[in-house]
């Protein structure tokens, strides 16, 4: 008997630790992980009466909390231009929970970050309300809303990205389909939830994706860019080097032919040089590099541009990839931007920013600053390297070899007079479907690039794809550089 007895009361002892050590877990280490998930609704019903902070553009509210009447809540989330910033500004819902910059800058809304500490002690005192501090964004109100404009409403995806190549600031980032945020913000769960589901009907488009920074799309011959790189630095390969260009060539290892764009001028020339072979997009010499340089130095150069690297801008940023332990024949079609190779267009802004800042990328960022509610400045991002990718000796031949595309290849479309546009386009198929993602990234002017402009347009037939991304380059780059 006094053996049951003991067992019994070792178990109730075990069982009474494992509820102490779990609520110790969850009210002292745990605490602020849950509070900050975006679907603890206890903590949105707390936040919801709160003057929340608002997000700003321009010194102008894009998100801001309004007194309001309605219901059981003294304040409601209301989005201004909503369509036009929905992928950066996300959501802020009873029903649905929280996304993007809602989410991510949700302490300094809601004033509960450590920065604000002495404002919350300062309201305990004098009885006032507590209030959130205001986000004002890099975003240029005037270019974002010009490429919204841009992009056609006929049910098109495509993201627009500019960014400050000197600093990382993001001047503009825009995807369609887009869809509007107050929709979601409504005090009524069940409303909120009925238009999600309509938002959700849309093809192509998800709330909780910003296509900009978490679509991973196949980035064609815009990749050339790395492989042109990654010759260069071998110590093998300058713009005057002579290479095979065949019109087809069997990729390798396989009976599998690969050609060259059928429409183009690459058959003209069964030799040519790297500068006209990267102007007129040729694919057969890049297959040969692929099995001259080897793997390993696509890998390193890709790394160093920033593939499969981390990064939060302070939205989370999903990694581009390039893909490890390929076949020779895989390889082939990954340095042409095919097989497995995937990327954001944040990531090819970003190879083209690193070209034309002499190697070095700045980390892409969206916060201009934070302002407390008695107006002091509580923090204020200093531009800083994201990495060195290249040398600027190497940086500046790809710059120059970026001209011929403009001049007299595949981008003649995106001229813009007075304006010297260095870019690299691109078009990768989707298996046998006839569509295509077409690819433009570059920067301007060529002599001192100031701004990096990449356009990306999924799944079109090639025709419209490349015609339209040409077009919208050419409308940025005039809004950028002659407004």
């Amino acid at each position: 008997m006094n053996h049951a007895i003991r067992r019994v009361w070792i178990a109730l002892t075990a069982l009474f630790l494992i509820c102490i050590g779990g609520l110790t877990y969850i009210q002292f280490f745990a605490s602020q992980t849950l509070a900050d998930n975006p679907m603890n609704k206890r903590q949105l019903y707390r936040e919801f009466d709160l003057p929340r902070g608002a997000i700003l553009v321009d010194g102008k509210s894009i998100a801001e909390s309004v007194a309001t009447d309605e219901g059981q809540f003294t304040y409601q989330r209301k989005y201004n231009n909503p369509e036009v910033y929905a992928h950066l500004t996300g959501f802020y819902s009873l029903a649905n929970g929280s996304t993007h910059l809602e989410s991510q800058l949700n302490g300094w809304l809601t004033g509960s970050s450590s920065d604000l500490l002495f404002d919350r002690l300062a309201a305990m005192f004098t009885g006032q309300e507590s209030e959130g501090a205001s986000v004002e964004l890099t975003i240029d109100g005037k270019l974002q809303q010009t490429a919204y404009d841009l992009i056609p409403n006929d049910g098109t995806k495509a993201t627009i990205v500019v960014t400050d190549v000197k600093t990382g600031a993001i001047k503009t980032m825009v995807s369609k389909p887009s869809y509007d945020p107050n929709q979601l913000a409504v005090h009524s769960t069940k409303k909120a939830a009925d238009n999600l589901k309509k938002i959700n009907a849309t093809k192509g488009l998800s709330v909780y994706r910003n296509p900009a920074i978490n679509d991973l799309v196949s980035p064609g011959s815009s990749f050339k860019i790395l492989d042109t790189v990654a010759g260069i630095e071998s110590g093998k390969y300058n713009k005057d080097t002579k290479l095979e260009n065949p019109s087809k060539i069997k990729l390798p290892g396989t009976n599998t032919q690969l050609g060259n764009f059928d429409a183009g001028i690459c058959s003209n020339r069964p030799n040519a040089t790297l500068e006209f072979i990267f102007t007129q997009s040729c694919n057969t010499p890049f297959v040969n590099m692929s099995q001259d340089l080897g793997e390993g130095a696509f890998v390193d150069v890709t790394e160093r541009f920033g593939f499969g690297q981390q990064l939060n801008i302070p939205l989370r940023v999903t990694p581009s990839e390039f893909p490890r332990d390929m076949e020779p024949s895989q390889l082939a079609m990954a340095v042409i931007g095919q097989f497995d190779t995937k990327a954001t267009p944040l990531q090819m802004n970003m190879v083209a920013m690193g070209i034309a800042n002499k190697g070095v990328i700045m980390q892409p960022n969206l916060i201009k600053k934070v302002i407390a509610p008695d107006l002091r400045i509580v923090d204020e991002p200093k531009p800083k390297a994201f990495s060195t990718a290249t040398t600027p000796e190497v940086a500046a031949q790809v710059a120059e070899l970026m001209k011929g595309p403009v001049e007299s290849g595949t981008a003649m479309n995106t001229r813009v007079p007075g304006v010297d546009l260095r870019v690299k386009t691109g078009t990768a198929q989707i298996g046998n479907t006839g569509l295509v993602n077409s690819w433009i990234t570059g920067f301007a002017p060529g002599d001192d690039p100031q701004y990096a402009i990449t356009v990306n347009v999924e799944r079109v037939p090639y025709d419209k794809g490349h015609n339209l991304a040409g077009a919208l380059m050419k409308e940025m780059t005039k809004a950028v550089f002659t407004q």
